[in-house]
């Protein structure tokens, strides 16, 4: 990931309605959710979720399919975890990171 890619990630993230959009689809992997459903969890009407849905999927976090109806949306967790990567490739080394290594492989358990 470059630069540019990762900031354009974080900007995205960056916004509350939109985290919590990641973290509900990161939570319903791999099946994704329709549009109007993430809306309708997130009490967010449908126009404004369009919006930050879009935000999402320019930055490449999320991916949608079409199905009948319904659009579906995903999260990229492949693009995630390269932003994490980009994050802590020149950030770790040597005794700082094990608290942070420590952590990582509780959580990805």
């Amino acid at each position: 990931m470059d630069s540019i890619k990762a900031i354009e990630a974080l900007g995205a993230l960056a916004q509350n309605t939109r985290l919590d959009v990641f973290k509900l689809l990161v939570r319903h992997e791999p099946a994704g959710l329709p549009a109007g459903e993430i809306a309708k969890r997130l009490q967010v009407p449908q126009n404004t979720m369009s919006s930050h849905l879009s935000i999402l999927s320019h930055a490449g976090l999320v991916s949608s399919r079409r199905d009948s109806r319904l659009i579906i949306y995903r999260a990229r967790l492949a693009e995630m975890n390269a932003l994490i990567a980009f994050l802590l490739e020149n950030c770790c080394s040597g005794d700082e990171c094990t608290p942070l290594a420590n952590q990582l492989e509780r959580l990805c358990k």
